[in-house]
């Protein structure tokens, strides 16, 4: 078993283990730098599975930039019939590769909260009996 996280960033999910290669979002990171991403959705370490609520407090990946780039060209073609319009551009995506040097989770302070269970108590009911006149 190895070690893996999912990550959230860029409105994206992404699983990586320690020296994967991923592409991202553009992301505002100088250039040779190291990034931290806290938003750790999921961390599994030799068949344990630590799943956050949204996100696992205290875990982290560390990253390091390889590259800031723009991916292919993608031709966006838009035609409506009979008007004769027809529009033609073209779309290239940011991205920021990444490559993953650590996976860390730092385990924090498990609380146990002690569960309390109220005693219900039900107030009777009292009703008014109706007394009909006979004729």
């Amino acid at each position: 078993m190895s070690t893996y996280a999912v990550f959230q960033t860029g409105g994206k999910q992404y699983k990586v283990s320690q020296g994967d290669t991923v592409r991202v979002e553009s992301l505002n990171v100088p250039t040779s730098g190291n990034i931290s991403i806290n938003d750790v959705l999921l961390y599994s370490e030799n068949g344990s599975l630590t799943i956050g609520s949204p996100t696992i407090e205290g875990a982290s990946v560390s990253a390091k930039l390889v590259k800031n780039g723009r991916s292919k060209k993608i031709r966006v073609f838009h035609f409506k019939h009979k008007t004769r319009l027809r529009k033609t551009f073209g779309h290239r995506q940011n991205f920021t590769e990444l490559e993953i040097t650590d996976i860390s989770l730092k385990a924090a302070k498990k609380t146990t909260a002690k569960k309390t269970t109220a005693k219900k108590t039900t107030a009777k009911k009292t009703t008014a009996k109706k007394t009909t006149a006979k004729k």
